[in-house]
């Protein structure tokens, strides 16, 4: 018997309308377990390299994993990939609420589209059945407005949906893919190739809960998390304030990125904070599946703009982007631009940096009021922010430009507009100052997804001994990494907590309830895993999961033609902060590309950072190997 997963994989091919299963073993989820693990097999096996990322033949994946589901607190979350239109690269995002484990109860731990429809469809899936149907009349519609309509045509509001909006229809190319209208699998395009394949939304229900092997042990751990959570500083200050609740900290050290990463700090950093969200416009907390920590902020506005709670409240991610990385310190524009990502379907980091790249080409008389519509598209124009972020939504005038992303606007628009697109691979860089926390540099850099804040937990934590050290004493971080040192110590750091964010997104478990930084330990994953599964598995051997899915990724990209080359940072990166306490810090070349050698070897690539057969072996993928000799 199985226990922790279905052992069902549906497949929809929307150009043949043909629905079919696949059904694996206890060695495929032990190896893969879910997530990225799941979704990098069927890509390098089925994916025919140089594919068109919004062609029919592109495969779209949403994974769960074995944990998914489980009452647990952090694993309600699931993976959407598929190649991404805005890097060429592999394109991989999560997101939680209660969708994820919603399709584990509806029998499915993924579900595997290709093809395109040919007229707009949406999937409904309930109890094992699986319907392809009529979208026509939610096309177009707003993320509201066509979730009550898939709800109101099948009769039930427990329905979970996750869609895209019209930004996905329209193949912005950060367009996400949302569920309950908050919760985005933001990153990458998942929502163009969604809407490349005419596919509105996946409706899922289900009746079957998973079976666990051990529900007492499961129980238990879920009592320890509730007893602790709040004794650990950072979870209790998201089930406060959120993760608006890093604005202030980081402004203060000098590491908010402001004005495209110009700068380190802005003025008037308290407009935008978590502290003054929950004062003045907070009006609720909501939690995914199973989690405690109800980290998520719901907001109200009602003048001058008009704001939905339905929408949520942006994250530290769409404060930074669509405020100071904007020059903007109004909160009521901040989230309103937000609420228009959510409504329209677009990642709100991407959408930010897109508007602060056009804030400074305009400062710079590259862009003029005529390209811009007579908008005043400077820096600190909250108006503008929330003008032009709807124009993106819509690809009206400017907005068409920003919508295909930084790298191929700064092309576009020439006259030496790409030295302000703050992106590598691409992928639109968040909202975390990498000339201070030198690893999630590093990150940004190596990240096979392109510029990626989630490769591994951030450099400050680890500057002194204490709980954060402590926490990664299991894996065999021992002593303090300055965040500053960008040498062999900090490559390591960098590696092996790369491996294990990487099984996270494999277990698809949230990061704001596991170690080093939070709640769960890490011999507690393992102990969750194998409550779940039956299994016995070990710390060890969940880490070579991360590390496996890492090289699969990369090997996806070697695949697609990139090179060591493109794992490197925009030149802003090594110039001076021009503002704040950081003020002068900058990244050196020559350390940045040792460190990125280092990580080559660490990884056991070869020295252009292409995975080696014998590496791939001791993974137990050697099928890769294949792959990449064809």
């Amino acid at each position: 018997m199985a226990y922790g997963y279905n052992g069902k994989i549906l497949r929809v091919d929307l150009s043949g309308e043909e629905i079919s299963v696949d059904e694996s073993n206890e060695i495929f989820y032990r190896r893969y377990v879910g997530g990225r693990g799941l979704a990098l097999y069927y890509l390098l096996k089925e994916l025919k390299p140089g594919t068109d990322p919004l062609g029919p033949d592109n495969l779209l994946i949403f994974a769960t994993s074995v944990l998914t589901g489980a009452p647990l607190q952090g694993t309600s979350r699931f993976s959407v990939a598929a190649k991404s239109p805005l890097t060429g690269t592999y394109g991989e995002a999560e997101a939680g609420g209660h969708w994820g484990p919603e399709l584990k109860f509806a029998g499915y731990d993924a579900v595997i589209i290709k093809g395109k429809a040919k007229k707009p469809v949406y999937l409904w899936i309930h109890d094992g059945e699986v319907e392809i149907r009529d979208a026509g009349k939610i096309w177009g519609k707003p993320t509201k407005e066509a979730q009550e309509g898939i709800r109101e045509e099948l009769g039930d509001n427990r329905i979970r949906i996750a869609q895209i909006g019209p930004a996905g229809e329209k193949l912005v190319r950060y367009g996400c893919v949302i569920n309950e209208l908050r919760h985005a699998n933001g990153r990458g395009g998942m929502g163009a190739v969604m809407g490349s394949k005419n596919l509105k939304a996946i409706a899922v229900r289900g009746t079957k809960r998973i079976d666990i092997k051990e529900p007492d042990k499961v129980r238990a751990l879920a009592k320890w998390f509730n007893e602790n959570y709040l004794k650990n500083a950072d979870v209790s200050g998201l089930h406060s304030l959120g993760t608006p609740q890093f604005v202030l900290p980081l402004n203060a050290s000098g590491a908010l990125p402001t004005r495209n990463f110009r700068d380190g700090a802005i003025e008037g950093a308290e407009g935008i904070s978590g502290e003054r969200m929950k004062e003045t416009l907070h009006v609720g907390q909501t939690a995914c599946y199973a989690c405690s920590v109800a980290c998520k902020m719901t907001v109200k506005v009602d003048e001058p703009f008009k704001v939905d709670p339905a929408y949520g409240a942006p994250e530290y991610e769409g404060v930074a982007s669509l405020g100071s990385c904007c020059g903007v310190t109004d909160l009521k524009a901040v989230v309103k631009a937000n609420e228009i990502c959510n409504a329209y379907g677009m990642d709100s980091i991407s959408t930010g940096v897109s508007i602060a790249f056009a804030m400074e080409c305009f400062e710079n008389g590259i862009l003029t009021e005529k390209d811009t519509g007579r908008i005043d598209l400077r820096f600190g124009n909250g108006d503008a922010l929330v003008k032009v972020t709807e124009m993106i939504a819509k690809r009206e005038g400017l907005g068409d430009v920003l919508a295909e992303g930084v790298k191929w606007a700064a092309e576009r628009i020439g006259g030496g507009a790409e030295r302000f697109a703050m992106h590598v691979k691409g992928k639109e860089i968040p909202m975390h100052e990498g000339r201070w926390k030198t690893g999630v540099g590093l990150g940004y850099a190596v990240s096979p997804t392109g510029a990626d804040h989630v490769q591994m937990e951030h450099d400050p934590c680890f500057e002194e001994e204490g709980f954060f050290i402590d926490q990664l004493k299991p894996i065999g971080i021992l002593e303090p990494v300055k965040s500053l040192d960008l040498g062999p110590r900090k490559v390591r750091l960098f590696t092996y907590l790369q491996h294990w964010w990487s099984l996270g997104n494999c277990l698809d478990i949230c990061l704001f309830t596991t170690a080093p930084a939070r709640v769960w330990k890490i011999p507690q994953v393992a102990e969750m895993v194998n409550a779940v599964t039956g299994w016995d598995t070990t710390v060890w051997e969940l880490m070579k999961v991360g590390e496996r899915a890492t090289t699969m990724a990369r090997a996806f990209n070697v695949r697609e033609g990139f090179t060591m080359r493109d794992d490197w940072l925009p030149e802003r990166f090594f110039q001076p902060l021009e503002a704040g306490a950081l003020k002068g810090t900058k990244l050196s070349k020559e350390a940045y590309g040792q460190a990125i050698a280092a990580y080559y070897q660490m990884m056991g690539w070869d020295e252009t950072g292409v995975p080696t057969k014998a590496k791939l072996e001791e993974l137990d993928v050697g099928w890769v190997a294949d792959k990449l000799e064809k």
